[in-house]
């Protein structure tokens, strides 16, 4: 049923605007009695419980940043079935983005370009709205997924950064530093080990006990992901997040002028799925057996979440194909991961 809505009605609408169309459908799920309803539905069984970074995750699927960007949808998305969401990205500094249009289907490739521009109301607007959703205690892991400020210029980046885990992080069950996002100038350089060394080393002096983790880019060579990798063990960290969108455009089967015409920006979705399982076992091998790894990218059925689950990861997350499955993409995974054990 959603794949004829979706390729009948919701496609003809502007991305952008069916994406904050769904979101208010989804606050409203977050709400009683609609949340009881949703989450009798969609509830996760107990026994795909993961332990990691000190929690019980109620599923290894979560949403990735980006889908909430302002932690106004966390309680619908945990009434849906995620076993976590990671908001943001959160800049200290409140910001507009990218001018529009910045978001752009690739339906025959079941794929999405953004260059969103880590739009958000900045930090201080989310740790109100998070200290509240902490009050109502809601049923599922929030992470926070932080980014430099724009106005920021690059060398002052790690004190944007501190003032933004400075505020966050206590409202967090991890906190992930982005620094792979390619929408933000400069934030890539960033992930160069002599720079990125004491960014996090500042940011996990800010985060306290709140565990950490550092969001990379695919684009990276294998051997700078090792590098990261390394460094973030060395460093204390508590997991990776492997990995951003992409910048390449290879393999694609939409139209060039189609894929042209959306311009730059990060492409995700099914077009990654072969990167983000080669990315995941770079970083697997790099760190200890009992190191978080969080696996994205290309993400979009149970087989796939399970493949990422066997091959090393902690956890799971996805984003797009939220687009192309439907609200219910969560249940999806979690009944198809009972059925394939």
């Amino acid at each position: 049923m959603y794949p004829l809505l979706f390729r009948v009605v919701l496609s003809r609408f502007d991305s952008e605007f069916a994406h904050h169309a769904g979101m208010a459908v989804i606050r409203v799920l977050g709400v009683p009695p609609f949340s009881w309803a949703a989450r009798a539905l969609t509830a996760p069984p107990l026994e795909q419980h993961v332990h990691a970074l000190g929690l019980v995750f109620p599923s290894p699927f979560g949403i990735a940043a980006g889908f909430d960007k302002n932690a106004v949808g966390v309680r619908g998305l945990a009434a849906l079935g995620f076993g976590h969401v990671e908001v943001g990205t959160i800049t200290a500094i409140p910001q507009d983005g990218n001018p529009k249009p910045r978001l752009f289907r690739l339906i025959p490739d079941r794929a999405l370009i953004n260059r969103m521009g880590f739009n958000n109301a900045g930090a201080d607007a989310a740790a109100k709205r998070l200290a509240k959703l902490r009050r109502r205690k809601p049923a599922t892991i929030i992470g926070v997924n932080i980014g430099k400020s724009r106005v920021v210029d690059v060398e002052n980046a790690t004190a944007d950064y501190v003032a933004s885990a400075t505020k966050l992080a206590p409202l967090a069950d991890y906190l992930a530093v982005n620094v792979s996002s390619p929408n933000t100038p400069g934030l890539r350089g960033l992930q160069a080990v002599d720079t990125l060394a004491p960014l996090l080393r500042a940011v996990k002096d800010a985060a306290g006990d709140t565990p950490l983790l550092v969001k990379i880019a695919p684009d990276l060579p294998d051997e700078e992901i090792t590098a990261i990798a390394q460094l973030a063990v060395a460093e204390g960290l508590s997991g990776i997040i492997a990995h951003n969108t992409t910048i390449a455009r290879d393999g694609l089967i939409t139209d060039e002028a189609t894929v042209e015409a959306a311009g730059a920006g990060g492409l995700s979705g099914a077009p990654l799925k072969e990167r983000s399982m080669e990315v995941l076992k770079v970083v697997r091998a790099a760190v200890p057996a009992d190191f978080c790894v969080i696996a994205v990218g290309g993400v979009e059925t149970a087989e796939d979440v399970r493949a990422r689950l066997d091959a090393g990861a902690t956890l799971v997350q996805g984003y797009t194909g939220f687009l192309y499955r439907g609200p219910f993409w969560g249940r999806q995974i979690t009944r198809g991961l009972r059925s394939a054990r």
